[in-house]
């Protein structure tokens, strides 16, 4: 579980004008994995997640994104030089794409889980912040003569993101186009311009939640009147209870209906189900293929992928989890107890131990890493998790700990769990 700690933001107050609920975003020792950034606060949420979550997916819902930081590298040789550290193929990213990617460490391991975004004369890189500062000296310490400078941005820009089937209808017909294509029919990869409240913001498409995802990056002073912009004011706002309206603008959504989500799509999370200790196999088959290369020239850390691509395996791997409560009647309902309205059933948490039999003194074999109550599966329980890759096969049978019982879980595919 990330630890707390505090630092103020451009949105801070209005959250709480909103009566969100927050939690501060940091490692046990955020001085080790950041540097001199400080953690800063994170909306869970603002109403009951099960009305947030339904925004989600059924509409338009904006999440504040705090915790991203932005790396901006300049100079006529920095995609040649990109494309000599990173994993992924880079020399035909072209302007207005973006590509994911890993910086790897001599020994293979992953420091940062990067997105590439490419514009005409700078390409930018968006990262979690507690390794931005680890991800920038790691590769300015590779510029020797190149004509690139790397420059860390996380000061003038923040990052928003509006996730839902409406999502791009919305900012089409909020924002004026800076660039040649539309964001009508924005595909994930591809990268457009655009004017929102007077501020020039650039949006890329990543469906994390298996919906469209659209992430902008905004001016850090234009950043609140973007993001009334696309939201109703507190004033406007749709009521606490209730079935969530289709109304004309997003609503304001926590990281709890954006996690949910992002898990029944089974999108791992660096520093959640996997980090700086993980090599690049184990965070899954689907991380792997879409962050590596294996056609590409040298990159530091290559030879560690490549020995274990074509001569083995991890010692551990990230995979899905179904694990079976039994018969349930789950309720929602918020209360002064459950103020967020979560499900009231038993969950295997971050950290759970997961053995190989249900027995006294079986192993164990690995950890749920995130998991949650599926709204889209009647409350079906599912995670990731990582395990031991003796027991990361298909249709393998682990047990969890949960309260007093032991449950039955099951490893899928690591393929989404719920397709949209």
């Amino acid at each position: 579980m990330i630890q707390m700690s505090a630092i103020e933001h451009p949105l801070l107050e209005l959250h709480r004008q909103g009566d969100a609920q927050v939690f501060h975003y940091a490692l046990g020792d955020s001085s080790q994995a950041a540097g001199d950034q400080p953690p800063t606060w994170i909306v869970e949420a603002f109403d009951p997640v099960p009305i947030e979550y339904a925004a989600l997916r059924t509409h338009a819902a904006v999440f504040d994104m705090p915790h991203r930081a932005t790396l901006v590298i300049t100079g006529a040789e920095r995609q040649s030089f990109l494309n000599r550290m990173l994993t992924q193929e880079l020399k035909d990213l072209k302007p207005l794409m973006s590509r994911r990617s890993f910086w790897l460490n001599r020994k293979g391991r992953v420091d940062a889980d990067l997105r590439v975004i490419e514009l005409a004369d700078r390409t930018l890189i968006d990262v979690d912040v507690l390794a931005a500062q680890r991800a920038r000296t790691g590769l300015e310490g590779y510029i020797i003569t190149e004509d690139c400078a790397i420059t860390d941005a996380s000061d003038r820009f923040r990052r928003l993101a509006v996730h839902g089937p409406a999502a791009a209808a919305l900012l089409a017909r909020l924002s004026e186009p800076l660039s040649d294509n539309s964001i009508s029919d924005i595909a994930p990869g591809q990268v457009v311009i655009v004017r929102i409240a007077g501020a020039e913001v650039v949006i890329d498409r990543q469906d994390i939640t298996g919906e469209i995802g659209l992430e902008l990056l905004v001016p850090i002073e234009a950043l609140r009147a973007v993001y009334e912009v696309l939201s109703p004011s507190w004033a406007d706002r749709p009521g606490g209870t209730g079935v969530m309206p289709t109304g004309p603008l997003a609503r304001r959504i926590g990281w709890h209906a954006v996690n949910i989500a992002r898990i029944e799509n089974a999108w791992p999370v660096y520093y959640a189900d996997f980090g700086p200790d993980s090599l690049p196999a184990e965070a899954g088959d689907r991380t792997l293929n879409d962050r590596v290369s294996f056609k590409k020239g040298c990159y530091l850390g290559q030879e560690v992928v490549a020995r274990m691509h074509a001569l083995g395996h991890p010692k551990q791997k990230l995979v899905g989890l179904r694990l079976d409560l039994g018969p349930h009647m789950p309720t929602s309902s918020a209360s002064a107890a459950n103020p967020l309205g979560l499900p009231d059933l038993p969950q295997a948490v971050t950290g759970t131990a997961l053995v190989a039999a249900d027995e006294p003194g079986a192993p164990a074999v690995g950890a749920v890493t995130s998991s949650c109550l599926s709204p889209m599966l009647s409350q079906a329980h599912i995670a990731l998790a990582m395990v031991k890759w003796s027991h990361a096969a298909v249709g393998t049978t682990l047990w969890a700990q949960l309260d007093d019982r032991r449950i039955k879980a099951t490893v899928t595919d690591g393929s989404p769990f719920v397709t949209r």
